[in-house]
């Protein structure tokens, strides 16, 4: 089930982040764009690391190229700008999730 979760996920950041500005609804995608980033990509890295936790380095470099790779399409688009401080935001989310993922569970007493 993480796995279908990841994927859709990625599907999701990935046709979000192509798409037009104008047609985002501005109640949901009202958040700091940095911000945005950060929490996507934090929600990729634990839903990646929970669907492939044998190859966590791996998932970790996959979404880094994956986002580098979403800038640069952004960049090539009329509509959407390209910018390495929103893959430095995205970095800053995989930390995130895996130091969230790395945390152990509380246990119930």
């Amino acid at each position: 089930m993480a796995r279908h979760g990841f994927w859709a996920l990625l599907l999701c950041v990935a046709v979000l982040s192509l798409m037009p500005t104008d047609y985002l609804p501005p109640q949901v995608f009202s958040l700091w764009d940095k911000a945005q980033h950060a929490l996507g990509f934090m929600a990729l890295a634990l839903l990646g690391l929970r669907a492939y936790p044998r190859h966590p380095w791996q998932v970790l470099a996959g979404l880094l190229v994956f986002g580098g790779a979403i800038e640069l399409a952004q960049a090539a688009t009329d509509w959407r700008h390209g910018e390495w401080a929103d893959w430095l935001a995205d970095a800053v989310g995989l930390a995130a999730g895996l130091a969230l993922a790395r945390r152990p569970l509380a246990r119930a007493a």
